[in-house]
């Protein structure tokens, strides 16, 4: 993209509706009218804080909207690719990062002080858990603190990241207002949650409707005036705590009903019986079923941990969320229940687990994507490794496991050909990846030991030539 492009805003997407502005004080614009009329003239400046899985996107949003896009992060090595135009999340591609890095309304930077100038400031930084599956808000809280010495009167303040409702105004908010400046006067703080999915294909950030709940109403109606400049539909809640409320009840919801097939998975298993089949069957029912797949436990950013933020919260308020408890021991109890099908698998074969080799086919935690954020596949080396197995693995993706939050496993993908395989007493399918040649484990390897059904969606004459014993974990 030519400089001289990238000036020219785009058409802005579809507006659902006229804004309501505040009210004007004795004759004059409001700090919120003109907050609004900035965004909605596509005049203002936003920074985007945490320029990973989340805040990359929004900049790509922001940007295409016709905004003015400060991107800011801790992480030197990012802001040197960005301006070099390279891409370090591969999901969204090359092409995008270069037209960013073209554009003279894209600055990336590792300086505080760029973000002087932002009109909003969206916090994407992660929230991950604690040793004890505590929320550990402390990127919130250095972000927040961070801002505040930048924030400008009449700014804006939207926090991205999952969190258990109360955390905007109760951990936000006071960092703001030490400033000395006033929320719903002198600045604007609201709550719009991240919906991304990363690696799928044909939606992007303006596409996702957007949840907007402000710490009043001032900061709701200039927050969701921001989002509509670039959001396709934008809906307006009571207030932040709702907002963060609904966040994680989406990804609740999921790990529950994840949860469900979950432990029916051995169950049926030990009846004969294929899950698989089962919920293929139950999806034809038109109404009251939604499809949940079983797998080899949770991973990513949303669903394993977003639970815990609620439970703890919860716990505050003098309630125990057993369901969702227990929820989370099932789920987490999964990479044990694969390795013990691997166990078995070789056991049938007169082979102990100590001393045979085992190759784990993806470790990335959803299919094709290079995004290891709690993948399973850790839990399940580890489990391995400490049994006696001699742990290899292949991803088309990820050619090196990073370190992890509580796992350091120095391991390098592993080719995939037919000498590899025929070297292997067992092959772990973790991911199914498009990428892999699923046809040729089939024909290669001994035993497959399949957390995902890959190997029953080979069509065709590929059925017929698969030679391994697969086991269905």
């Amino acid at each position: 993209m030519s400089k001289r492009a990238s000036k020219q805003a785009p058409t802005p997407p579809a507006n659902p509706g006229p804004t309501r502005q505040p009210k004007r004080k004795g004759g004059r614009r409001s700090l919120a009218t003109e907050a609004i009329a900035r965004f909605e003239r596509r005049l203002a400046t936003v920074g985007v804080v945490g320029l990973g899985y989340v805040g990359l996107p929004l900049v790509r949003a922001m940007h295409d909207a016709g905004f003015k896009v400060v991107g800011y992060d801790i992480d030197a090595a990012k802001i040197a690719m960005l301006k070099k135009g390279h891409a370090y999340l591969k999901h969204l591609g090359e092409e995008m990062v270069r037209g960013l890095a073209a554009s003279d309304r894209f600055t990336p930077t590792a300086d505080p002080g760029a973000l002087k100038a932002c009109d909003a400031i969206a916090i994407c930084v992660p929230t991950p858990l604690g040793v004890h599956d505590e929320p550990d808000l402390s990127y919130v809280e250095d972000s927040t603190r961070m801002i505040a010495g930048v924030l400008k009167r009449g700014a804006l303040v939207s926090l991205e990241s999952t969190t258990y409702p109360g955390t905007t105004r109760e951990v936000c908010l006071p960092i703001l207002e030490e400033t000395g400046m006033i929320c719903g006067e002198d600045f604007f703080l609201a709550f719009s949650p991240e919906r991304e999915d990363p690696g799928r294909k044909g939606v992007q950030t303006r596409e996702i409707p957007r949840l907007v709940g402000g710490i009043d109403e001032a900061s709701t109606k200039v927050a969701a005036a921001l989002y509509r400049a670039a959001i396709e539909r934008v809906h307006e809640v009571e207030s932040a705590e709702v907002a963060e409320a609904a966040k994680i009840l989406e990804n609740t919801y999921r790990a529950v009903n994840i949860a469900l097939v979950n432990e029916l998975k051995p169950v049926l298993a030990d009846m004969g019986i294929d899950i698989w089949q089962v919920i293929e069957a139950a999806s034809t029912k038109p109404f009251g079923f939604q499809a949940f797949y079983p797998g080899p436990g949770l991973g990513g950013h949303c669903i394993p941990i977003d639970p815990y933020y609620l439970t703890y919260k919860a716990r505050e308020y003098g309630h125990v969320t057993r369901f969702i408890e227990l929820a989370g021991l099932v789920n987490r109890r999964m990479p044990r229940y694969v390795v013990d099908r691997v166990a078995e698998g070789l056991n049938d074969d007169g082979l102990p687990m100590k001393g045979s080799k085992v190759l784990v086919v993806g470790i990335a935690y959803k299919p094709n994507i290079d995004d290891v954020r709690e993948t399973p596949a850790a839990e399940i080396i580890e489990l391995l490794a400490d049994r006696g197995a001699l742990v290899s693995f292949h991803d088309p993706h990820v050619p090196v496991f990073p370190q992890m939050r509580k796992y350091d496993i120095p391991l390098k993908s592993l080719p995939l050909n037919a000498g590899n395989l025929r070297q292997c007493d067992a092959v772990v399918i973790v991911t199914d990846h498009a990428a892999v040649d699923w046809e040729l484990i089939g024909r290669e390897a001994r035993l497959v030991v399949d957390t995902r059904n890959a190997m029953a969606k080979l069509k065709g004459n590929a059925k017929g030539k698969i030679k391994a014993r697969v086991l269905k974990a």
